[in-house]
């Protein structure tokens, strides 16, 4: 009996890991990427359901069977019901607080393997190094979702000395595990665990909202990391087999989460460490004269100009999904096209606060996939473009990226400045998250248009109806 339900996990776990990988492609593209977050979950089901039977038909020692089953239903409830009322706009939040509750488990299995098995050096040495990343990924997560909240200052949170600080802590914090394994005594796991989620509270701390979405995605890969830690310290344990679930989702989950995070990093044209410890977006820049002057525009004018346009390039950024202006975009793009104009959208990689943001908002609300193009395919379209409407988007669109000397500097843009004419939907003269002005706003062929993103593209549909 026990070697056929062996040999049945096995399976499951393998069926599991292709299934998620499957699921992990399909992801790679807005097209695909529903098909794939189903085909991950249903990965993640199998995975669990197996773990399940292992534990119930295998001599493990375990017998609280109901009080297990009872956790995965609430935390299985609580997760649908949380993905169903989400809005898209907070979106990274949700991530946030997901993935702290990952860190959170595995800190606090790493926790329990500490307990039983300091004795053990090889187990113990990878229950830290779980506990250590696990810490540091819930409290990270904690920081990340409060400042994306607007629950917490989102500007970057620098004092003296901090780096040399962060770094103390976490020495000190690690000293105290190394103290517990080679003492084996609990004493020290206490100090050891507090240093540690202090350290993550310290290392989120500089980073502002503008960067969240990167390290979100750190903080990801460092749980699965976590988890996978874990589940080598289990896998010779009598939990053997819900260790290598642990190994095989964690790996997954590190290494998608550690791509992404790169990926996301080289649409900033920064390096990750430049991320965690540039502190972008604290102090604003100063001694720049920008030449020109803000001119605006009302939505009548911005009717009659792209009514008689060849071509209108839309680029959305994260005005336009807090506005939630998307169905009104669609509208507009619709209307256009009626009228015999070819209409585009061109989407910055972190226009949102997330990548696919942008993708997913307008494909919700109609929009085909065919007009979505990435900045690599459309940078040369702009300066045959009679009109861009840039909508809420700011840093994205600044041409200061291509100046020595700025913050934005190095950074890949969309180049909306070369077109015709640009238009900024935009609800005041506020700056970026880069905290610098934005250049493009004071050229000759850019008008604003002042106003809440959804009401100002009403605006524009109506009047182009009358028309």
């Amino acid at each position: 009996m026990n070697d056929w339900v062996s040999s049945v996990v096995d399976a499951g776990y393998v069926v599991a890991v292709i299934v998620f990988i499957l699921g992990l492609r399909a992801m790679s593209s807005p097209e695909t990427a529903r098909r794939g977050i189903v085909q991950a979950g249903i990965a993640m089901l199998v995975a669990v359901a197996i773990t399940f039977l292992s534990l119930t038909t295998l001599n493990t020692g375990i017998t609280n069977f109901a009080l297990i089953a009872l956790g995965v239903v609430v935390g299985g409830g609580l997760g649908w019901y949380w993905a169903r009322v989400v809005q898209m706009t907070s979106m990274p939040q949700m991530v946030a607080v997901f993935n702290g509750m990952g860190g959170g488990a595995a800190g606090a299995i790493a926790a329990v393997e500490l307990l039983t098995s300091l004795g053990n050096p090889t187990t113990a040495g990878l229950s830290i190094a779980g506990a250590v990343i696990g810490s540091i990924s819930i409290a990270g997560s904690v920081i990340a979702f409060l400042k994306l909240q607007g629950w917490m200052r989102s500007k970057p949170l620098v004092f003296p000395a901090q780096q040399p600080i962060n770094i103390g802590v976490l020495v000190v914090g690690l000293t105290f595990g190394v103290l517990a394994v080679v003492q084996v005594h609990t004493l020290w796991l206490l100090p050891f665990f507090v240093l540690l989620l202090a350290f993550g509270v310290l290392m989120a701390l500089p980073i502002g909202g503008a960067d969240m979405p990167v390290v979100i995605s750190l903080f990801n890969a460092l749980t699965g990391v976590a988890v996978a830690l874990d589940g080598f310290a289990l896998v010779n344990g009598p939990l053997g087999d819900a260790g290598y679930a642990m190994v095989i989702a964690g790996t997954l989950v590190g290494a998608a989460g550690s791509l992404l995070t790169l990926l996301m990093a080289r649409a900033m044209n920064r390096s990750v460490g430049n991320v965690l410890f540039g502190a972008f977006g604290a102090t604003e820049e100063t001694g720049v004269t920008i030449q020109g002057q803000l001119k605006s525009i009302e939505a009548d004018d911005v009717a009659v100009m792209m009514s008689y346009a060849n071509e209108v390039i839309i680029a959305p950024g994260y005005g336009m999904a807090v506005a939630q202006a998307q169905q009104k975009v669609k509208e507009l793009a619709d209307l256009l096209e009626g009228k015999g104009v070819t209409v585009k959208f061109a989407i910055h990689p972190v226009a949102g606060r997330m990548p696919g943001h942008m993708n997913v908002l307008l494909a919700e609300a109609g929009i085909s996939y065919d007009k979505l193009f990435d900045r690599d395919e459309i940078d040369d379209e702009f300066p045959n473009a009679d009109v861009v409407l840039v909508i809420g988007a700011n840093d994205v669109v600044n041409p200061a990226a291509r100046r020595a000397g700025s913050p934005l500097q190095g950074m890949p843009i969309l180049d909306v400045d070369r077109a015709k004419n640009v238009i900024v939907v935009k609800r005041g003269q506020g700056k970026g998250f880069a905290g610098i002005e934005n250049e493009l706003f004071y050229r000759d062929n850019c008008r604003m248009l002042y106003g809440d993103a959804q009401a100002e593209v009403g605006k524009l549909v109506q009047a182009l109806k009358k028309r």
